[in-house]
C-alpha cells in the first residue's frame, strides 16, 4: 500500500511546482494609458522678408597699424609702455635725450633777443633821421642807410624766430606719442640704445583693434547682389565667427559689423572648390605641380625654410601651411591663398622647375602635428599656374 502512494505524492508535487512557475512567469497585464495631449498653437499668416545669409572665409585686418620710428637721432631714455598695452592717441610712449636740442633752443632765443634789441635802437634812429631829413639835418643817403639797417634787423629777427620754431619742433620729436588708439606690439629696442632716423625696424608697432575690419572673398557671381547692398540705405550686417561652418552660426562670435565696401576688382588669388564633403578640411601648398590621383605626385608641403608643420608648432610653420577651409552643404568652398613666407620666383620660389600644387585633405588640420597636421588622405588637388 505504501509503495502505491509514492507516485501520487510525486505527481502532486510536480503539479504544485508547475502552478508556481506559471504564476511567476505569466505575462503582466497591459495597463491602458491615457493618450498624451499634443499642444497646438494658432498663429496668423503674414508676409515678410526672410534673411539670406552668405558665408565666406575671411581674415581680420587693422584699419590703422603704425610702426613707431624716431624722427631725430638720440639716446632712448625712457620706454613708458609695455608690450600688449592698450594706448590712446596722443599718449606718451617713449622719450629721447633732449639736452642738446634744449641748448640750441635757448641759443636761438638769445639771438632773437639780441636782434630785437638792435632793431629797437635802429627804429629809434630811423625816426630821428626822418624828422631831421625834413630840414635837411641829415642827408638822404644816411636816412636810406638807416632804413636798410632796420629792414636787415627785421629779417635777422625773423630768422632767429624760425630757428626757435625749428628747435621747438625738434624738441617735440624727443617725446614719441601714439598716433592712433590701439595695442602696442613687441618692442625691438631697450632703453639706453642710440636711435637713428634711418632705422627701418622701428621701436614697436601700435595696431588699432577697435574698430577693426574683416576682409573676405565671395563668388564673383554675387557682385550684383553686393552692389545692391552697398547702395541700399540700410546697411547689410556682417557677423564674424571663429570656427564656424558655412551653413550656420556654430562658432564663437568674434564681432558684429556691416558691409562697408567692395574691392574695385575681382581677386585672381581666390577660387571655388566643388564636390567636396561638407565640413572642415585641411589645405596646403605642395612642392610639386603634379596632381595624378591619389595625389601623392604633388610631393610634400612647400617648405623652403625647412621648418616643422603647423602654426601652433614652436618649430613651424611650413610656408605651404594654410588655414582650414569650411565646405558647405552644397559641397563648395571659396579659397583665398596668401603666404608671406616665400615668393613666386627665385631660388626657393614657389614656381621652381617642378612647379607647385594646392592639395585639400579629408580631415581638418590640427595646426601642430608634423608633417601634415593629421589631416588625412588627399582628396583634391590643383596645379598652381600664373594667369
Amino acid at each position: 500500500m505504501h509503495i502505491q502512494r509514492k507516485p501520487a505524492l510525486i505527481v502532486g508535487v510536480l503539479v504544485v511546482l508547475a502552478v508556481v512557475a506559471w504564476a511567476v512567469t505569466r505575462p503582466a497585464k497591459t495597463k491602458l494609458t491615457a493618450p498624451t495631449a499634443i499642444p497646438v498653437r494658432v498663429v496668423s499668416v503674414k508676409e515678410q522678408d526672410i534673411p539670406r545669409f552668405v558665408s565666406g572665409i575671411g581674415s581680420v585686418l587693422s584699419l590703422h597699424s603704425v610702426v613707431i620710428r624716431p624722427q631725430i637721432d638720440g639716446i632712448l631714455t625712457q620706454l613708458l609702455v609695455k608690450e600688449g598695452q592698450l594706448v590712446k592717441a596722443g599718449d606718451l610712449l617713449a622719450t629721447i635725450d633732449d639736452r642738446s636740442i634744449r641748448a640750441s633752443l635757448d641759443q636761438a632765443k638769445a639771438q632773437l633777443g639780441e636782434s630785437q634789441a638792435q632793431l629797437q635802437v635802429a627804429l629809434v634812429n630811423l625816426k630821428r633821421y626822418k624828422e631831421l631829413s625834413i630840414d635837411d639835418g641829415v642827408s638822404k643817403q644816411t636816412y636810406d642807410q638807416q632804413q636798410a639797417l632796420v629792414n636787415q634787423l627785421k629779417a635777422t629777427a625773423q630768422g632767429n624766430q624760425a630757428a626757435i620754431d625749428s628747435a621747438q619742433v625738434q624738441l617735440s620729436y624727443t617725446q614719441i606719442r601714439s598716433p592712433v588708439t590701439g595695442r602696442v606690439g613687441i618692442r625691438t629696442v631697450d632703453e639706453g640704445n642710440f636711435l637713428r632716423m634711418s632705422d627701418t625696424q622701428g621701436l614697436f608697432s601700435v595696431t588699432q583693434i577697435d574698430p577693426i575690419a574683416v576682409e573676405f572673398s565671395l563668388p564673383q557671381q554675387m557682385l550684383p547682389t553686393l552692389q545692391g547692398l552697398i547702395a541700399s540705405p540700410t546697411q547689410a550686417s556682417v557677423d564674424a565667427y571663429m570656427g564656424a561652418d558655412t551653413d550656420g552660426q556654430t562658432g564663437d562670435l568674434l564681432g558684429e559689423g556691416h558691409l562697408s565696401l567692395i574691392d574695385n576688382q575681382i581677386s585672381s588669388t581666390t577660387g571655388t572648390l566643388r564636390g567636396l564633403t561638407p565640413g572642415v578640411h585641411g589645405i596646403h601648398i605642395h612642392a610639386v605641380g603634379r596632381c595624378e590621383p591619389p595625389f601623392q605626385t604633388a610631393g610634400g608641403h612647400w617648405n623652403p625654410l625647412m621648418r616643422k608643420h603647423g602654426v601652433e608648432n614652436p618649430d613651424g610653420p611650413h610656408a605651404g601651411d594654410m588655414q582650414n577651409i569650411v565646405v558647405g552643404s552644397d559641397g563648395t568652398a571659396t579659397v583665398s591663398v596668401t603666404t608671406p613666407m616665400g615668393t613666386l620666383r627665385g631660388a626657393n620660389g614657389l614656381l621652381d622647375t617642378d612647379g607647385a600644387s594646392v592639395v585639400v585633405h579629408a580631415a581638418a588640420d590640427d595646426y601642430k602635428t608634423d608633417p601634415s597636421g593629421n589631416s588625412g588622405a588627399r582628396v583634391a588637388c590643383g596645379v598652381v599656374r600664373v594667369l
